[in-house]
């Protein structure tokens, strides 16, 4: 007998098979037994007739609880109903495994519970449809980045030194030195991008950050790309239509997982190139006209970002920020030095930064004043040096934070459900 996915079952319609899953749902009228049954890639009602089946089949079912784990054999008939347009008529079923009294219920649970049960909750209908959403995310990322002319590639988690900055490193012990966990591999890819030209590398990154804000995690998947002879305002464009074939992408496969989220996707599909464009000195006058008692020279908080990002239905691009407040390798702007060729591109809806890029410096001289202006260590740098050395030119990279993305586009309240097990200030289980 062919065993299938769920997935698979409407190619099936009037054939036997056999699938395997959980017990999702379940209900009896005495001599009919309807069974919901999921395996990962959906979910189908399997209907057991007592007259249909034998008795040890229909013993079964009498014991089965849910998340029990199941095989059962059966035709795919056609039922317009079903969500899927099949169901099951099912000959036989085996009980494989009689699940335990399962602890999340239909009832309400508080967020402590269900993130103490994140090993059982992401069996939800609602978390398996966030992780395929973020599948989709990462997939789209990939392909776009590939037809770019972009080579995945990969850099150390293991670092010996800070990229973003000191006070956010997770410290370890290397034997007989100091190492930490990376912040980003944005640095390894500048050295890369002298190789291979547009680089790219996707991979979890890490930030010691005393935040319990619903936009920080303590563990996170970044995409970090940077590209040899690039401009900023080219990278910038690069950006923009990442974001948006994206957006396109979820749209168009995951129309179901969307439904289940009950997210607005008119939101979605009024996002549109180009995306809107304003400098740093222009957020800040449009967030004091809002408000806000921030002072130009501040960085942007997340209050500010939500402000900017609701006036708009695209994604937005704040440019040119203070050079005092951003990363020592940001090239300044030729036009005022006291700002960077940076930008961040924030999601729209009030939810914040989802990417920041940069033109990094190229002048050797110019850097090494950064060096020293940011206390850091010339010796411990002197690989990333050598960079402007041996063939200096211009380039421009980004990260994108994925949970970000995905927290966006699922419409969720906190970014703790993006990712399958999150890692927040005040937990680091299960």
């Amino acid at each position: 007998m062919k065993n299938i996915a769920i997935a698979q079952a409407t190619e099936y319609v009037g054939k036997t098979v056999t699938l395997k899953g959980w017990a999702y749902n379940f209900r009896s009228s005495g001599k009919i037994f309807f069974l919901q049954l999921r395996d990962g890639t959906g979910v189908i009602q399997a209907v057991v007739s007592r007259g249909d089946v034998s008795e040890e089949s229909f013993a079964a079912c009498e014991q089965i609880t849910m998340e029990s784990s199941v095989s059962v054999e059966g035709v795919i008939r056609e039922d317009s109903r079903s969500p899927s347009g099949v169901e099951m008529q099912a000959s036989a079923i085996k009980l494989i495994q009689r699940a335990d009294e399962y602890p999340i219920a239909k009832k309400e649970h508080g967020i402590e519970f269900l993130l103490d049960h994140r090993h059982l909750w992401i069996r939800s209908s609602r978390q398996t449809a966030i992780l395929r959403i973020r599948d989709q995310i990462v997939w789209s990322m990939r392909s776009f980045l590939r037809e770019q002319g972009y080579l995945l590639t990969d850099t150390p988690i293991l670092t010996p030194t800070a990229c973003e900055g000191t006070t956010t490193l997770f410290e370890t012990d290397y034997f007989d030195t100091k190492a930490y966990l990376a912040q980003s591999g944005q640095l390894y890819l500048e050295a890369l991008a002298a190789a291979l030209g547009r680089v790219y590398d996707f991979g979890p990154t890490f930030r010691a950050e005393k935040s319990k804000t619903r936009r920080h995690l303590m563990e996170f998947w970044m995409l970090d790309a940077e590209a040899a002879f690039m401009e900023h305002p080219e990278s910038m464009d690069v950006q923009e239509k990442l974001i948006h074939r994206v957006v396109q992408d979820v749209l168009k496969n995951q129309k179901r997982e969307l439904e289940v989220l009950e997210r607005d996707v008119e939101a979605l599909q009024k996002i549109s190139q180009p995306f809107p464009r304003i400098t740093y000195d222009e957020a800040i006058d449009v967030l004091r006209k809002s408000g806000s008692d921030i002072k130009r020279g501040d960085d942007l908080g997340a209050d500010d970002e939500t402000i900017l990002s609701k006036q708009y239905s695209s994604p937005l691009f704040v440019t040119k920020f203070p050079t005092a407040i951003k990363a020592f390798y940001m090239k300044p702007d030729p036009e005022n030095a006291e700002r960077v060729l940076c930008a961040d591109m924030l999601a729209p809806e009030g939810y914040g930064e989802i990417i920041g890029g940069s033109q990094r410096i190229d002048d050797l001289a110019l850097l090494e004043k950064r060096f020293k202006e940011h206390d850091l260590s010339l010796e411990a740098f002197g690989w990333y040096r050598d960079l402007r050395k041996y063939g200096s030119f211009p380039h421009s990279g980004f990260g994108v934070g994925l949970e970000r993305v995905v927290t966006w586009i699922c419409g969720l309240d906190h970014v703790r459900e993006a990712i399958p097990f999150p890692r927040l200030l005040n937990r680091i289980t299960p």
